[in-house]
């Protein structure tokens, strides 16, 4: 169990995973928070990285720093997705190793998991066929920041763990209009739709994927959790166990917003992978299960994204 006075560093804070796992951490009365923003301390530089380690020795670290995006953004900027991505873990998992951090835990992602994996997604089918090629360089990076941590506990004995979330959405998302994920350019979408008065909104693919919605602030209350009560080498999938449509999805993100007008389906464009469902009974056997249904998670979100205009901008 983590001591409520301990030295926690939460790299990322100010995305959308790390402040929500500031959120958690102040809710159960951990106050000792170290965070930097980038302009601070860069993570893909390592002398940077050497030097807050060396200075700060935090006891616990929560590694949710990323350069995210959705399938536009991860199919355009390849390199840049694994090199920033594999840089920036590497850094921070090395030197949470060299002085002496007694726990870290790496936020991974399900895209790790083959395209064609078996449904829903267990920990063990890592690695056992091809990636999807639309996030391959994201996913491989991912991949190695959580093998770098089983290496680690293997080899000198750490306390290192991974989580591996789904498809994620809730406060303090990233609304860009190209860059972002589905979740929340539906959300900005249809409500820009409802602002203009339009009839019609146009979405990307066929609408025939399944996916499956975790709310984040869900998902921090489980990553604390599994920081004070899980152990082991092979990673711990955090999801809801439950799938709907892209089409099924637009109904229900239309009905929060109260946009009425008519959904069309841009089939150029990409589907993605066809499903993604993460086994999660390796969690629940550990004791967690999620609180937040898929409808009032995007109503939380949404009301977000009304009271911070700013977000529409990133």
């Amino acid at each position: 169990m983590m001591e409520k006075d301990a030295k926690i560093y939460v790299a990322g804070h100010r995305g959308m995973v790390g402040s929500a796992i500031i959120r958690q951490l102040e809710k159960q009365g951990y106050h000792n928070i170290i965070t930097r923003t980038h302009k601070e301390v860069n993570l893909c530089r390592q002398t940077e990285v050497e030097e807050f380690f060396a200075a700060e020795r935090p006891d616990y670290v929560f590694l949710a720093a990323a350069k995210v995006g959705g399938i536009m953004a991860n199919n355009e900027a390849l390199a840049d997705f694994m090199y920033d991505n594999m840089t920036l873990e590497m850094n921070v998992i090395h030197e949470a190793w060299k002085n002496g951090c007694k726990k870290l835990l790496f936020l991974g992602s399900s895209c790790i998991y083959p395209r064609m994996a078996p449904q829903p997604m267990p920990e063990s089918c890592l690695l056992t066929s091809e990636l999807e090629k639309t996030n391959e360089a994201y996913a491989l990076a991912k991949i190695s920041g959580l093998k770098y941590c089983e290496y680690l506990n293997r080899q000198y004995g750490t306390d290192y763990i991974s989580v591996m979330p789904t498809n994620l959405y809730g406060p303090n998302d990233n609304y860009h209009p190209e860059h972002s994920h589905v979740l929340p350019a539906l959300i900005r979408r249809f409500h820009e739709a409802k602002e203009a008065g339009l009839r019609e909104v146009v979405c990307w693919g066929t609408g025939t994927p399944m996916r499956e919605f975790l709310y984040v602030d869900d998902l921090a209350d489980a990553c604390v959790y599994l920081m004070n009560n899980y152990s082991g080498n092979e990673t711990v999938n955090v999801g809801t166990g439950k799938e709907l449509t892209i089409k099924d999805l637009t109904e229900v993100v239309a009905r929060v917003i109260g946009f009425e007008g008519e959904v069309k389906w841009d089939s150029t464009k990409p589907d993605g992978t066809p499903r993604k469902l993460l086994d999660v009974r390796k969690l629940e056997g550990l004791g967690w299960k999620y609180k937040t249904e898929l409808e009032e998670g995007i109503r939380l979100a949404y009301e977000d994204f009304l009271n911070n205009p700013m977000r529409a901008e990133r």
